[in-house]
């Protein structure tokens, strides 16, 4: 009854987060809707990161520079893609798909050293209300088969396989289908104000940036949302975007911790029955509305309600993101995160690096260096820091085809003493459609 009684407390403080924020911007957000002119100040629809179907219904359709260039294969496309422009166009529906697939092989291992996990994706969004004032309603949804290719473990499986107290990939996993949104998305005050509540993925929008997609951009979790962040599984939440002013906003929201894309229903009963909630909290400074993710900083905070049933206990922290683009080919990156409990692998995690786009923007080479501190509620006491370092380069191939080798370097890992470094070699493919 207690434990009710608190996460009844974590929805009750959302709503009078958005009460509050309301309450103080509201007057200044519509007095900016009557005086704004310039396009280019106006916020984009998009509410999550770059891994969100927004995001990456924008980036499906933005023409790229490819590698090779198929005028055969572009022309057999040009029919189903100018229908897919139809269909939005005439009825506000955004729709595609993808594969994905993954391929790492570990040079040492405690037990298995090769993982393959292919990922087919179906999503969309459907702009149902209001689409000519902009304060569009819009239905959001993503359906996910994940599957192994061969192996016996997949990717999100090989860090515990080879002593690395962390993840070497996170969405590659095999677990067969799994609903990942299926949410209502509102968008206020020339969308300034956008709220979005159902089946939610938390990673879409708590502490991003410009390279937070592990489809397109990282693998290891070092370098995406933060290991000290215990990001709950896609189920029942909400979230709310206040773009206060051009430079600040403030993001708020809430989720279940034990949300199951996997068993959608279940996860429905888990949310009222067990009430169990991730609770986070951003403040974050923009150069532009246009440049949300590729110019910010930002803070985050999040509380995390004790889980009776894995045994997990409630626990709290705070995270910081830097990113700037720089002459734009250029992006560096600071990040560092800390945990007091609640479930996060890592208590503390100090990452940097650096991105150059190439193919104007259609590609990216990154490398990320990582220091982190494992738990010692999930792995045990006495542990040596780890140390990770990460290099990509996504590439172009085709119009709808991109490739990325990867190579993560694991120093001193911690579950896997005997050995001083281990390196992981990667490559992903994406094609959409």
């Amino acid at each position: 009854m207690r434990q009710k009684h608190c996460a009844g407390i974590n929805i009750i403080f959302f709503a009078i987060f958005l009460l509050l924020v309301l309450g103080i911007t509201g007057p200044a957000l519509a007095q900016q809707v009557i005086t704004q002119k310039p396009a280019d100040d106006k916020a984009s629809s998009q509410f999550g990161g770059p891994n969100s179907v927004s995001a990456t219904l924008k980036q499906d359709v933005k023409k790229k520079r490819a590698l090779i260039k198929d005028d055969f294969l572009e022309r057999a496309l040009a029919p189903y893609f100018d229908f897919k422009k139809r269909i939005r166009k005439n009825y506000g529906l955004a729709f595609s798909f993808d594969y994905n697939a993954l391929l790492q092989i570990a040079t040492e291992s405690l037990g298995e050293k090769t993982a393959a996990t292919g990922v087919v994706r179906f999503y969309g969004k459907w702009d149902l209300i209001g689409r000519a004032s902009g304060n569009t309603g819009s239905f959001v949804y993503k359906v996910e088969n994940r599957h192994s290719l061969g192996t016996d473990i997949s990717p999100n499986e090989l860090g515990s396989e080879i002593g690395y107290a962390g993840l070497t990939a996170t969405t590659f996993g095999d677990t067969g289908w799994e609903l990942t949104n299926f949410f209502w998305e509102q968008r206020l005050f020339d969308e300034r104000f956008i709220i979005a509540g159902g089946v939610v993925d938390t990673t879409d929008y708590v502490n991003v940036y410009s390279m937070s997609s592990p489809w397109t951009d990282f693998n290891n979790l070092a370098f995406l949302n933060d290991p000290t962040i215990p990001t709950p599984s896609q189920g029942l939440g909400a979230a709310a975007l206040v773009l206060v002013t051009r430079n600040l906003y403030v993001l708020g929201g809430f989720a279940d911790t034990n949300g199951d894309p996997t068993d959608p229903w279940e996860s429905v009963n888990t949310f009222f029955d067990q009430a169990e909630y991730f609770t986070h909290i951003e403040l974050g400074w923009i150069s532009s509305f246009q440049s949300r993710y590729r110019d910010n900083v930002h803070i985050t905070a999040w509380y995390a309600d004790k889980r009776k049933e894995p045994d997990v206990p409630k626990g709290w922290g705070l995270a910081f993101s830097f990113n700037r683009r720089l002459a734009e080919r250029w992006e560096p990156f600071v990040r560092a995160g800390y945990a007091d409990d609640g479930g996060a692998l890592w208590d503390k995690n100090i990452s940097v690096g650096l991105g150059y786009y190439t193919q104007e923007e259609s590609g990216l080479i990154a490398l990320g260096l990582s220091w982190g501190e494992p738990s010692e509620e999930n792995f045990g006491e006495g542990l040596k820091d780890q140390y990770t370092a990460e290099i990509f380069y996504r590439i172009q191939i085709l119009q709808n085809v991109t490739v990325t080798p990867d190579i993560q370097l694991l120093v001193d890992p911690a579950l896997n003493p005997e050995e001083d470094v281990i390196a992981v070699f990667g490559i992903r493919g994406r094609v959409t459609l």
